[in-house]
């Protein structure tokens, strides 16, 4: 893809290169060379992919578009946390309780018993 202010040659990048056009586009926003609508029409794009880029082009400049993509951190629990939660929810303690004893998140607990990483103990039962 080249692209031309008259006869000047400004950008080139390859035709796959989703990237280098998101960045471009979003300079030719930012700087009045077009409107989004006349980005949309003339490349065939979504509003919604020229107003994320011209986000992340005015908050980080070109670099933003360059950045290898984050990925997720490691998990909560590790064995040992696992086995920490599981402790204590044999004895009974709600993951609102555990949560706050071991400055973890309730939802996160939850979301553990419900995929079978942890599990309840069966509930007590009261010798009358």
């Amino acid at each position: 893809m080249t692209y031309y202010n008259a006869y000047m040659n400004i950008f080139e990048h390859s035709e796959n290169d989703l990237q280098s056009f998101k960045m471009i586009v979003s300079q030719f926003y930012v700087n009045g060379a077009a409107t989004q609508a006349q980005i949309t029409r003339a490349f065939g794009v979504g509003s919604a992919l020229i107003k994320r880029s011209v986000k992340l082009y005015r908050e980080y400049g070109t670099r933003a578009f360059f950045k290898d993509p984050k990925t997720r951190g490691a998990g909560v629990f590790s064995a040992l946390v696992l086995r920490q939660v599981q402790e204590l929810l044999d004895q009974y303690m709600t993951p609102a309780d555990i949560g706050r004893k071991l400055k973890l998140k309730a939802d996160t607990i939850r979301k553990a018993i419900v995929s079978g990483h942890l599990h309840r103990p069966s509930p007590k039962i009261n010798d009358a």
